[in-house]
Order: structure tokens, then sequence, then C-alpha cells
């Protein structure tokens, strides 16, 4: 038998409010290997991540995986890690602030934001369950992942209908599934771009590095892949860039099945041995930098680079958008937009009416109460302040 959560009884005094649930992919708790092992085993176990049948990859997992990876990972965390925290995390923090800042000022409807990771903490749950204590019963759900793909995005969907699923009382819900190709998103990666091209010049060539996933998933119908040339293809028209002036790679392959091509490191290798000049490189995939990108593209790329005859003065790694006042800006108006409907201007939210309307409601249901009958289930307000 399902059990589920409980809850209070019905609070006539509740006022309505919307919510928006910010959702990345996560981080350890700590640069350690003890940290990154669950963080690891939770990650790694998900079907959606590791298509292999599950006995068998139970096997790999546990007794070679998890053996040997959370020591290199935990080392490699260690070279990116902030005082307050991993980066991932530390900037997710300043964009749910920033987002819902600006939503708060310009939304009359009360509006909250949360922040939550599919794999370790925040947990999308402990999100979640933040959105409904503050009576968020209308959710629009944005992962920040520029790109839809099963491995990523449908994944954390996943997280979140599995919570839902435990909860009495389910929320109204949207859902945000990418903006790969939202023309602010590009002008804001454009610029990001420009800027550092301004201020210290244009390099020989620009690389789009993006996460990888394996060659099968893309056979299978994964449109991962489509959009990223998409995005790295608008980008370069932003820019004004020729196509033999960028190429778009792919980096951070697991295990031994072929993955989407080329590859970011043995491109990084070629593009040094060719003598291309200077080299930026650029990450759309990631809303904010994090082991990928900090670890990954800025250090190790940069010593292949280095090691196949590139000098390190000419390989640029250039930071995600993070939070950019350009980024937290579109963010904020891709969350208006879905918002339609559910929300009001404050000049339209007559908040002394619908509190009225509320106290209304709370009387009438006391004195129900007192009478023996039980009220059923309703602010007993009009449709505009999420209950009918």
């Amino acid at each position: 038998m399902p059990k589920f959560v409980d809850e209070p009884g019905f609070d006539h005094s509740e006022m309505p409010a919307v919510g928006v649930l910010l959702a990345n992919l996560g981080t350890p708790q700590a640069p350690t290997a003890k940290a990154l092992r669950p963080y690891l085993r939770q990650f790694l176990s998900d079907p959606r991540v590791i298509e292999v049948p599950r006995v068998l990859w139970w096997i790999i997992l546990n007794l070679f995986v998890l053996t040997t990876r959370p020591k290199a990972s935990a080392e490699a965390y260690a070279s990116v890690w902030a005082d307050e925290g991993s980066p991932l995390y530390v900037i997710a923090k300043k964009q749910t602030a920033a987002i819902e800042k600006i939503l708060q000022a310009e939304v009359g409807t009360p509006i909250h934001v949360a922040l939550g990771m599919r794999y370790g903490q925040p947990a999308i749950a402990k999100a979640l369950a933040e959105l409904r204590e503050k009576g968020c019963r209308r959710i629009l759900f944005l992962p920040l992942y520029p790109h839809y793909s099963a491995t990523t995005t449908a994944s954390t969907f996943d997280a979140l209908a599995a919570e839902l699923m435990t909860w009495r009382r389910v929320p109204e819900l949207r859902s945000v599934f990418g903006y790969h190709d939202e023309p602010a998103y590009i002008r804001a990666l454009a610029d990001s771009i420009r800027e550092v091209w301004t201020r210290d010049g244009e390099p020989d060539k620009l690389l789009f590095s993006y996460h990888g996933i394996p060659l099968r998933y893309f056979k299978n119908g994964d449109p991962y892949h489509c959009l990223c040339h998409k995005t790295s293809r608008l980008v370069a028209e932003e820019l004004g860039l020729d196509r033999d002036r960028y190429v778009v790679c792919f980096q951070s392959r697991f295990g031994r099945e072929e993955w989407l091509q080329p590859y970011t490191d043995k491109t990084v290798e070629a593009l040094a041995r060719a003598e291309i000049g200077r080299l930026d490189v650029v990450s759309p995939a990631f809303s904010a930098d994090c082991l990928e990108t900090l670890e990954e593209l800025e250090e190790l790329n940069r010593e292949f680079w280095v090691e196949a005859g590139g000098k390190t003065e000419d390989y640029r790694y250039l930071p995600c958008l993070n939070d950019r006042p350009d980024h937290v800006r579109f963010l904020s108006d891709l969350v208006l937009r879905n918002l339609q409907g559910w929300i009001q201007t404050p000049a339209e939210w007559d908040r002394p009416v619908i509190e009225a309307e509320i106290a209304i409601s709370r009387q009438r249901a006391e004195e129900m109460a007192a009478a023996g009958v039980e009220e059923d289930a309703g602010y007993g307000v009009p449709a505009r302040s999420g209950e009918s």
C-alpha cells in the first residue's frame, strides 16, 4: 500500500502563492572521497544516465567504479572548490536569489523561488517541501539545462515526479524543458564572448564544448546533439563568424563505448599540433561553471594543449554565463512568460481584497465547524487567488 506524506488540515488562512523550482545536476557535499562515494552512487545508479542491464551495472559500479573513482573525483573537485562550497552550488544559489529578487519586484502575486539538485543536496524533494511550506500550490519547474537530454532534463523530471507521487495534494505543474535557441540566451552567450574579445582580442578559432552522451542514446532518439549544434550556429551567426572559425566538440565521456564526436580533448590536441594559433573555449551546455568547465576545460585540456605543442597563453577558457545580469534577466523573463495566467502584476494584485475574501472563507469554515458540518476544501475566493 503506498505511503503518502501527511499534511496539516486545510488552512483557510493560507495566502495562495506561486513557486518556481530551479534545478541543476548536483554536487557532492565536500571534495573528499567519503563525500564523493554516495554522490557518485546516486548519479551513476540513475538508469537515465547509464543504460546498461541493472544486474551487470550493479556489479561494475560497486566492485570497480566506486572503489577507485571517488578518490580521483575528489582530487579534481578539490582543485576548484571554493570556501562557500562547490562552484556549481555557489553560483546556483546566486542565480536563485537574483531571479527571486526580480520576480518579487515585478509580480504582485506572492512568488517564491527554490533550488533543487538532481543528485546530492539540496535535493529536489527538499526544494519542493520548501515551496509547499510557503503556500505554493502552483509550481513552475525549470531545469537549468539549456539543451534537452534524457540524461539530464528527463532524469531531473523523474526525480520531481517521484517526490510528487508521495504527496496527497499535488500542485499544479508547468515545466520548461530547454531554451537552447532562445534569442536572449543566444545574445547573452554572444555578448559574454564579445566582451572578452573586445578587451583581449579575438582568437584564431572558437571551440564550443558540450558535455557528451553515448552515441547510442542519440541514435535511439535523444535530440541533444542537434540542439547543441543549433546553439553553436546561432552564436556564431550573432558573432559574425564564418564556419571555418569555430568547431563543435563533446567532452566528459565515461566508459568504453563510443560517445558523440568529435571529442574535445582529442580536438584540442589536434588543433595545437596544427599550430592554429590562439584558441578560445566556451561551454554553452552549462548554466554555471562547475567541475567539467573549471577543472576539465580550464585545467586539464590546457595541459593537453601544451603537451601537444601549443602555448599556454594561447589557450583561453571563457566562463559560463553564471549570474551575469543578462543571463539572470533572460531566465527571469523565461519564467515570467511561462507563468502567464498564474500571476498578476503589482497593479492587478489587490491584497486587501484577497485577504478579505480569505477572512470570509475562514469565518465560514469556523461557523460550519461549530455547527458540526465540514466544508469542502477551498478558499471560497475567486479563481484569481488560485482556488475555486
